[in-house]
């Protein structure tokens, strides 16, 4: 078992018999909080990296770019799990859509994990690599693995209906539709 699925595996099982209101003030502190920081801070680095470094073969051309499209991906799958998703799930009611809509854009958030790999050639730190380049590529790793280690907590845990609570429509949710 590698590292992380060790790492996954130990959250999931410390997180499985919390309520979903822990839970979900777990995820906003630990990973949302955190995310908001890192993505800024990892595109500076990359920014710095390719202008200094850009002539070189290994230099992670786009991957700015490419981090300042994640940061406003995030952003956006974030806010709406703050404002509607997780006040609904802190209450017991687990929305099939809202949920689904959330899986699928974890993949998409996993295809830009997996985007930052084929940038860096698998965060591949070439000789002599400066201080800059190899604090943005540990700072990548550890951007990973927060991220897996979040999605695997909100797909594994804080969606799986706990307790069979049906929404009712204006009481407990709205699907936006009487606005």
């Amino acid at each position: 078992m590698s590292d992380l699925q060790q790492r996954l595996t130990d959250s999931e099982a410390k997180w499985q018999q919390a309520t979903a209101q822990e839970l979900v003030e777990h995820i906003y502190l630990r990973f949302h909080q955190r995310h908001r920081e890192q993505l800024p801070e990892l595109k500076q680095l990359a920014m710095k990296v390719e202008d200094v470094h850009g002539d070189h073969e290994l230099a992670p051309h786009g991957l700015a770019e490419h981090l300042d499209a994640m940061l406003q991906e995030l952003e956006s799958h974030m806010m709406k799990e703050e404002q509607i998703l997780f006040p609904m799930l802190s209450r017991g009611v687990y929305p099939s859509g809202p949920i689904s809509v959330m899986e699928e854009e974890h993949v998409q958030h996993e295809m830009e994990l997996a985007k930052i790999n084929e940038l860096t050639n698998n965060l591949t730190l070439p000789e002599g690599a400066c201080g800059t380049w190899t604090a943005l590529y540990n700072g990548l790793k550890e951007l990973q693995d927060d991220l897996h280690e979040h999605i695997h907590l909100e797909n594994n845990v804080l969606f799986v209906e706990k307790q069979a609570i049906a929404p009712e429509h204006g009481k407990d949710f709205c699907c936006g539709s009487c606005q």
